[in-house]
C-alpha cells in the first residue's frame, strides 16, 4: 500500500514520463553496449536503426526504434540532458500522456522524413527532441500574449534555430530527420491540445491533424519510389 501510495505521489509531483523515456533510453543504450558497442554498425542495425531498405522489405517499427538508439557515450549525454530539461518543460504545459504522444510521434515523424529525403542509416532521439522542441513553438504562436510564454519561446527558437545552423555544417548529422521532428511536433500540438494553459480553435486542431497525414502519406511515398 506504501509503494502503490509512492508511485502515485511521483507520477502525480515528478515529471514520471521524461523519467520514464530518460530511463528506457539509458536501458537500451546498456544494451547496445552489451550487444558489442554503440558505435557497431551491425549492432544499431539489429536493434532497429533507420535503415531505408529494411523498411521498404517490411519493418515499420524502424520508424520508431531509433528514437531509443544512440551512437556513441556523448551522442546520448547530450541528448539524454536535453530530453530531460525540454521534456521536463514540455510535460509541466501538456501532461504526461500529452507529451509522450508528441514524443513518439514526433520522432516517427522526423524518421519518416529522413526515410523519405535520406539514404544513410540513422539513430537517435533527436528526431523526438525537435519534436519537444516544435511543440513549444506552437505554444508561443497560441499563447503569444502571456508574457512568461514570450520570454520561454523566444529563448528556445534561437535555440532551434542554432540547432539547425549547427546541423547544416556537421557531417553525420540526419538533418531531414530533425526538421521533419521539428514540423511534426509544431503539428501535433495544436491536435493534442494543451488544456492547462488555454484552449485551441477546433479548426486549428482539424488542419494540422489532416496535414500530418497528408504529409506522412506524401513522404512515405517518396521514400518507396526514392530507394526501391
Amino acid at each position: 500500500m506504501v509503494l502503490t501510495t509512492d508511485i502515485k505521489r511521483w507520477w502525480h509531483t515528478q515529471p514520471a514520463m521524461t523519467q520514464l523515456l530518460l530511463g528506457v533510453t539509458i536501458a537500451v543504450f546498456l544494451i547496445e553496449w552489451l550487444l558489442g558497442g554503440s558505435t557497431v554498425t551491425a549492432v544499431l542495425y539489429y536493434l532497429g536503426a533507420k535503415n531505408d531498405q529494411a523498411i521498404i522489405a517490411g519493418q515499420w517499427w524502424r520508424f520508431i526504434t531509433p528514437i531509443f538508439l544512440h551512437m556513441g557515450l556523448m551522442h546520448i549525454a547530450v541528448n539524454g540532458v536535453v530530453i530531460y530539461f525540454m521534456g521536463m518543460q514540455i510535460e509541466a504545459l501538456f501532461g504526461h500522456w500529452r507529451m509522450l504522444a508528441l514524443y513518439l510521434l514526433g520522432g516517427i515523424s522526423g524518421n519518416v522524413m529522413s526515410f523519405a529525403l535520406s539514404p544513410d542509416q540513422s539513430v537517435g532521439a533527436s528526431t523526438a527532441i525537435f519534436a519537444l522542441f516544435g511543440a513549444f513553438l506552437m505554444v508561443g504562436e497560441s499563447f503569444w500574449e502571456n508574457p512568461v510564454i514570450q520570454q520561454l519561446t523566444r529563448q528556445f527558437l534561437m535555440l532551434t534555430v542554432i540547432n539547425l545552423i549547427f546541423d547544416l555544417f556537421s557531417s553525420g548529422i540526419d538533418l531531414w530527420g530533425h526538421v521533419g521532428g521539428l514540423a511534426g511536433g509544431f503539428l501535433l500540438a495544436y491536435v493534442v491540445g494543451v488544456p492547462r494553459i488555454g484552449a485551441i480553435p477546433k479548426v486549428k486542431r482539424i488542419l494540422a491533424a489532416i496535414t500530418i497525414v497528408i504529409a506522412w502519406v506524401a513522404l512515405l511515398k517518396l521514400g518507396f519510389t526514392n530507394w526501391q
